[in-house]
């Protein structure tokens, strides 16, 4: 059976791409596209910053049509700063609105937005009711399972998120004062999932960073579908992996190291040609360690790629290492 958020039909077992910070901007989401996600959201976008007109924030509003379909993520603390940012994240035309429950980060958390909302259930609810009531788009939710170990609420913020109209929930299995340490806990999230009263789709979120995980965890849970964020990050391949094994049973061959040095190539053609040279340059800085994980002695190449300014400079380290090391792995 397909899992449909709304209108949206994102076929039997959808594996989705979470929203990250200075991560999932469209150079990034375009490389996991090709890899098979099924949706991908934006980067999460402060309300405060949409309706201040912030250039960061607006730029993150850049959608394409081959992203399709794709979440605008938002988050804040005032509802109606969030009703304003749901009007103007709808005019972006993306195909639904997703709201950050679940960020940790002291500077969202302790603002009063993102995760610090499961503190106030009924905040949460009545800014949800607002997101909903402001666009004619399916509204979703992405949140965790409670504060702390002492609140874990995340039941009750189902039913009552449902109750007012969200079309799917996404649960990561920690809570906030966990941050991103320990293991995620997905026992709550297969309740959820359990409750007869909960008719719309439970995506769970948190740790699956390999074609096993995900295929126990499908089963062991019951959840709809898999969000997968850090695991992504160097590796968008993961999604074609997964995708593999549940239709085929076979676990697919890790990609080679041209197939890497090209994506990376692709990823930087992107991210120059949405950000400009410079900028773009700069931006992929971040990337490159996590493309090349595991090769040996790769520091040094590491170093170049983050110190150069030119993109032919770029293009030739890459291409040196994909000769250099091609030879030695042979």
């Amino acid at each position: 059976m397909s899992v449909k958020i709304g209108n949206i039909d994102l076929g039997e077992f959808p594996l989705l791409l979470a929203p990250m910070e200075d991560v999932s901007d469209p150079p990034f989401r375009y490389v996991c596209k090709q890899s098979g996600v099924d949706m991908m959201y934006t980067e999460f976008i402060s309300s405060e910053g949409l309706i201040r007109d912030a250039a960061k924030s607006i730029q993150k509003l850049d959608i394409f049509e081959y992203e399709r379909p794709i979440g605008i993520q938002i988050f804040g603390s005032n509802i109606d700063s969030m009703r304003e940012a749901t009007q103007i994240a709808t005019k972006a035309s993306p195909d639904l609105i997703d709201i950050n429950y679940g960020c940790p980060v002291k500077n969202v958390a302790c603002r009063g937005a993102g995760a610090s909302l499961l503190q106030d259930i009924d905040k949460m609810v009545q800014m949800t009711k607002a997101v909903v009531e402001s666009t004619h788009l399916p509204v979703t939710v992405k949140t965790r399972l409670g504060w702390d170990d002492n609140t874990k609420n995340v039941y009750e913020v189902a039913e009552r998120l449902q109750d007012v109209g969200i079309k799917a929930l996404t649960i990561h299995g920690r809570t906030r004062s966990q941050m991103y340490k320990g293991q995620a806990d997905w026992t709550l999230i297969r309740e959820i999932k359990r409750n007869p009263r909960i008719q719309i789709p439970i995506f769970g979120n948190g740790d699956v960073d390999s074609v096993a995980k995900a295929a126990d965890w499908r089963l062991e849970y019951e959840i709809d579908g898999i969000m997968i964020g850090r695991a992504s990050i160097g590796y968008p391949w993961i999604f074609r992996e997964i995708k593999h094994f549940f239709k085929t049973g076979e676990i697919l061959p890790g990609p080679t190291l041209a197939e890497r040095v090209d994506i990376c190539r692709t990823h930087l053609e992107k991210s120059i040609a949405w950000k400009g040279e410079k900028t773009g340059i700069f931006e992929m800085r971040r990337h490159y360690s996590n493309y090349f994980k595991g090769i040996p002695n790769f520091k040094e190449y590491r170093m170049k790629l983050v110190t150069l300014e030119c993109y032919d400079e770029i293009l030739d380290i890459l291409n040196e290492i994909k000769t250099k090391f091609e030879i030695e792995m042979a």
